[in-house]
């Protein structure tokens, strides 16, 4: 079977879900950094969302897939993955669960918190892309970073409700899109609860380096905005 085509952007945290997985997952596949090349007429006519992840396989009806919770349940579907994936309609239906609330509920909170300090482009219609101020672009971005707590809580009270992991006693896809999620917050300072500063350790000790060398990516992307922002500020650039 040929290897998996991984198109992604390092930076990002949507990409470090798919690398994450395909890595802890021992699935064969080739990774290939598109920074700069989503909006080129070879790649839009393989992906014309322009997004990434992006899997191409042969398998696939056009070719392509996106969307990096919809790769990992492919994938797991295909293989029979079912450490991150249970079978049981029960269990997949929290993991399910888990991933279209932090997609619908949680990441658009996020992303309004953290795009702005991280460069990344606004959603068109929101207010960090229209042409308000300064100061009512960032009230609005720390609104957004207030409304963060409450969807948070829900992962630890309800998803793993007493459990280390959304997947119980070890880790789900539901848990690597979460952590992967929960790298951006360091953008910010965001003063995240003790419970999720221990679940994201938990979870690169469990994976092991399947999620330290895409976190690293991550990471090192967000501790260079926030020299670069700390030198603005301080005038020494």
């Amino acid at each position: 079977m040929a290897p998996i085509k991984l198109n992604v952007i390092k930076p990002s945290v949507n990409n470090m879900t798919v690398r994450v997985f395909l890595r802890a997952a021992n699935l064969d596949f080739i990774e290939h950094d598109v920074y700069g090349q989503t909006r080129s007429a070879e790649y839009l006519a393989r992906c014309p969302s322009h997004l990434t992840p992006m899997i191409e396989m042969s398998d696939l009806p056009r070719g392509a897939l996106w969307e990096s919770c919809a790769i990992m349940q492919y994938l797991c579907n295909k293989h029979g993955i079912d450490d991150f994936y249970p079978k049981d309609p029960e269990k997949r239906a929290m993991i399910d669960s888990a991933m279209f609330y932090l997609i619908g509920t949680f990441y658009p909170h996020l992303a309004r918190a953290t795009y702005p300090i991280l460069r990344f482009p606004q959603y068109p219609g929101e207010v960090g892309y229209s042409e308000a101020d300064h100061d009512a672009k960032e009230q609005a971005r720390k609104a957004a970073a207030d409304a963060l707590a409450e969807p948070l809580e829900v992962f630890h009270t309800f998803y793993m409700s007493g459990k280390p992991f959304i997947g119980g006693d070890k880790p789900s896809i539901a848990d690597i899109r979460l952590a992967a999620t929960l790298e951006f917050l360091e953008a910010i300072d965001y003063p995240l609860p003790a419970w999720a500063t221990t679940y994201i350790e938990t979870m690169e000790r469990s994976l092991g380096t399947a999620y330290s060398e895409p976190a690293a990516d991550v990471r090192g992307y967000v501790d260079y905005v926030k020299a670069q922002r700390q030198e603005e500020l301080t005038g020494t650039a």
